[in-house]
């Protein structure tokens, strides 16, 4: 199998050997001669060397036959001895990267899990900016509920006047009645007065609690807000290790390349080895922003069911107040009847 690269001294020799049996040392015959191994660029680039060393003069000096043996067979013992040493060499890299390719798919089922919990954390910060709007339509339908209570008892009034003003034309002819009709009048009134006094009172509690949801709420939306920043923060750090192990990766292929640079080459894998160090080391920390994350969300998701708890109470109580106003309503129809008996013959004559 022919080997990944040649050397200057191979060149040199098979160069030599073309020369001394008179052939013309080319770079095809050159090829040829080492068993066809080795790149043209490459044989190119030592011809031309050789060449500069020789002055350019075009003079070909052989070599008399022991000096040919003897630098063939230390050539032949420099290669042996060189490619023992690449060949451990060769081992040592392809283990560690063995290591670094486990690494790095270690790394990317890592970088997909964080990416899917970030994807869920985005759908749920959807979900719950979906049931603050809903929440939202809910506060203004009950604040519009308030205002109809509120327009009811104005309306209630304004008929408490209007019967007012014909019980003042009837009281000239009816004293009596006038009179039974202004004790249950102040009784309704006070019963009344103080049902609305009550009634004002559970409206401001009942706005002052919507308040303080509004503000819960306002206040769990910030706190998603800056999850979400945080998240986008760590989507930012995947990036950036993503691009780190781009970069590993690329490093990694430089070492099949770097057989003649072999200490640079572990100089290289010690800095690999310590940003491997430092992306665990990232990893933890991302891990444990997520579990945080992932705590805080909790809570918002609690926090808004006890809010929703609160606005069914909220409704519950509203509808307790409007069967109150409706068990008001009915004594205006005893009052009539009254005045409608005062009126009738019999009791006026």
């Amino acid at each position: 199998m022919a080997r990944a690269g040649i050397y200057k001294t191979e060149v040199v020799r098979a160069r030599n050997n073309l020369l001394a049996i008179g052939r013309r040392p080319s770079i095809d015959a050159i090829r040829a001669e080492l068993g066809n191994t080795g790149s043209k660029t490459t044989i190119q680039r030592y011809l031309k060397e050789i060449e500069e060393e020789n002055g350019h003069a075009g003079t070909k000096v052989v070599a008399s036959e022991a000096i040919l043996d003897l630098s063939t067979r230390l050539a032949d013992q420099l290669h042996q001895e060189a490619d023992q040493q690449i060949a451990v060499l060769t081992d040592k890299h392809k283990a560690e990267i063995a290591e670094l390719n486990n690494i790095i798919s270690t790394l990317r089922s890592e970088i997909a899990s964080f990416r899917g919990q970030a994807e869920q954390l985005t759908l749920e910060f959807a979900a719950e900016k979906t049931a603050h709007a809903e929440t939202q339509v809910q506060l203004q339908t009950e604040r519009v509920s308030s205002a109809q209570l509120i327009q009811r008892i104005h309306d209630m009034e304004a008929q408490q006047t209007r019967e007012e003003g014909h019980r003042q034309s009837l009281e000239e002819k009816h004293q009596h009645a006038r009179e039974a009709l202004e004790h249950f009048r102040t009784a309704a009134k006070e019963q009344r007065e103080q049902d609305h006094r009550q009634f004002e009172q559970q409206i401001q509690f009942l706005q002052n609690e919507l308040r303080a949801a509004q503000n819960t709420v306002n206040t769990k939306q910030q706190e998603l807000i800056i999850s979400n920043k945080h998240n986008a923060g760590l989507a930012g750090e995947l990036k950036h290790t993503r691009s780190e192990i781009h970069r590993v990766e690329q490093e990694i292929r430089s070492l099949n390349t770097a057989k003649e640079q072999l200490g640079v080459a572990e100089l290289k894998n010690q800095q690999l080895l310590s940003q491997l160090v430092k992306t665990r080391e990232r990893e933890v920390e991302l891990i444990n922003d997520n579990k945080y994350n992932g705590e805080k969300l909790q809570e918002a998701t609690a926090e808004v069911q006890r809010l929703e708890a609160e606005l069914m109470a909220t409704k519950a109580v509203i509808a307790t107040h409007e069967q109150i106003l409706q068990l008001l309503s009915p004594p205006q129809n005893p009052a009539k009847e009254t005045i409608n008996n005062l009126n009738s013959p019999s009791n006026l004559e």
